[in-house]
């Protein structure tokens, strides 16, 4: 099937690059030091702004410090980070066509592009660049913006709940559900991974799918 569009936007983390065992790894670590419940703090994790997670488990008088710390944590672990397969390629294909939407801040998703070998896109909107984070479209819509695009003319690519409601509620020209895991959000086309999509000048064409819409 093909999706017509003049740009694509994508989330980070399950999309491009593959770093969900580190992050867990590291938001473990961090709810044990502040005495949460680890299960509760994985819990829509994936998705969401670490600043909007830490405010959910910890008192105010520490969303500060708590958030310098979970940041420290998940950048000392950025070579924990791999591409999902067929990622390089596809943004290589895209030339300056993308932008990426990100609940990391800048320093993580430098650090985590920089492990698998993907550039910084022109336009990248991360967690620090919104008012609301995911599941709010607004940082969907700033990134057509920026590209000049109508965000009507723009294919989204997530894999979490939170991602793929803020793509919808973004109204592009599909929201793509990326890895098995996407099977569980409202996403109309989900692939199993990157190698399964092909930029054609005018669009993108998927192949393999694990769902497709029903006509």
């Amino acid at each position: 099937m093909k999706l017509g569009c003049e740009a694509v936007l994508f989330d980070m983390d399950g999309v491009l690059t593959d770093s969900t065992v580190a992050a867990e790894r590291a938001w473990t670590q961090w709810a044990d030091e502040y005495g949460v419940d680890p299960a509760r703090v994985m819990d829509g994790l994936h998705g969401r702004r670490a600043a909007d997670t830490v405010r959910m488990h910890v008192a105010a008088e520490l969303w500060d410090s708590a958030l310098q710390r979970i940041n420290a944590i998940e950048l000392a672990d950025s070579d924990g980070t791999s591409a999902i397969p067929g990622a390089v390629e596809l943004v290589e294909s895209l030339g300056s066509g993308w932008a990426l939407v990100t609940s990391a801040p800048a320093s993580l998703l430098e650090a985590r592009l920089a492990a698998v070998g993907i550039p910084l896109p022109a336009v990248v909107i991360n967690g620090d660049s919104v008012e609301a984070g995911k599941p709010s479209p607004e940082g969907y819509l700033t990134a057509a913006s920026k590209l000049g695009v109508p965000i009507s003319r723009c294919v989204v690519f997530e894999d979490s709940g939170n991602g793929v409601a803020a793509g919808i509620a973004a109204a592009p020209a599909g929201v793509v559900g990326v890895g098995v895991g996407a099977l569980e959000t409202p996403a109309s086309v989900v692939v199993p991974d990157l190698r399964s999509v092909r930029w054609v000048g005018d669009g993108v064409v998927i192949s393999g799918a694990l769902r497709v819409p029903v006509s």
